[in-house]
């Protein structure tokens, strides 16, 4: 690791691509708020980043100087397992393209956000860095997972063969403000604030939650996401990927009865064991990440109660349907 990275320069553009999402606009408010003068955000309905004569027009016009990658086609568990084709190939497309246009833009300096998924199944806990490519990935989101690992390898790669100073992070489990609460495509914890929310209600008795209650996760705010990120592009110049998370995890189960109690649920709370449970543990290695300086801020139990509200005011309407995602 490079003992001195420089600070980025606060009036040089950034470019944040996926900027409209949970991640992205959270990074382009930290951005904003440690006085980054010049922040541009791409998405979807902007630029096609699949696309790759978009993506080149589109970088090589803005030639900015950092280019933070938060862009991906993401889903939970049923909708990793039902598309692994989809994920797969609008992945790789998405960040080759943003490579090679950052690449053809002179850009010395980028973060990929990668995922946790992309380490193996069955893994020494907590997961260390070294951990990638050493054992089989879990099956319902092997897909998205090589797509992940390709681009953690594309950034080494942009490295050693161009001396870039590009740099890979694996953030675990993300929740916060501006999440998908879709009801096949979210992930597990704005997944259990809709159903939990939904119950309230319509007064149900009775929620449902997918397998055993027993595998273990660990979650990290977005807000402390993007701070991370941040403090990476300042301090943090290797081709390691750098684990993002907070060192704790708790039971699918716990986690549950925490959303539950969030957002006033008193009821029976039913598992569905012949759905899948995903991988038994995932708790990552965060002692890199330590060692540059960073902590989290956010706790569990204070971010999803903030996330609840979020949710309740901005998303459910007051008829308890969503209004939008």
């Amino acid at each position: 690791m490079s003992a001195h990275p420089l600070p980025l320069d606060r009036s040089a553009t950034v470019l944040v691509a996926g900027s409209s999402g949970l991640v992205g606009s959270a990074v382009v408010r930290r951005l904003r708020a440690q006085g980054f003068t010049s922040v541009a955000g791409i998405h979807s309905a902007d630029v096609d980043l699949t696309d790759d004569r978009a993506t080149l027009d589109c970088v090589t016009s803005l030639r900015p100087a950092v280019v933070i990658d938060a862009a991906a086609r993401v889903g939970g568990i049923a909708a990793n397992d039902a598309e692994p084709v989809e994920f797969l190939n609008d992945n790789l497309r998405i960040q080759t393209n943003l490579f090679a246009a950052a690449h053809a833009a002179g850009v010395d300096r980028l973060l990929f956000l990668g995922s946790s998924c992309i380490y193996p199944k069955h893994t020494p806990q907590p997961i260390p860095e070294s951990a990638l490519l050493t054992g089989a990935l879990e099956e319902t989101n092997d897909a998205y997972a090589i797509a992940k690992i390709a681009g953690v390898i594309a950034v080494r790669s942009y490295r050693r063969q161009y001396g870039r100073r590009w740099i890979s992070v694996m953030p675990t489990n993300v929740y916060g403000p501006g999440d998908t609460f879709h009801p096949t495509r979210s992930h597990v914890l704005p997944a259990l604030i809709r159903r939990f929310h939904e119950a309230v209600r319509s007064g149900a008795e009775e929620v449902v939650v997918w397998g055993t209650g027993t595998p273990r996760r660990e979650f990290i705010h977005v807000d402390d996401l993007a701070a991370a990120c941040t403090h990476l592009l300042d301090h943090y110049d290797d081709p390691s990927p750098v684990n993002i998370g907070v060192g704790e995890d708790l039971t699918i189960a716990d986690l549950a009865t925490l959303v539950a109690d969030a957002v006033g649920f008193t009821g029976r709370i039913t598992w569905d064991t012949s759905r899948p449970d995903g991988t038994p543990r995932k708790l990552l290695d965060v002692s890199r990440l330590l060692a540059t300086g960073w902590r989290p801020r956010i706790g569990l139990p204070e971010g999803v109660r903030a996330t609840v509200r979020w949710y309740a005011d901005t998303v459910a309407g007051s008829d308890g349907r969503r209004r939008a995602c």
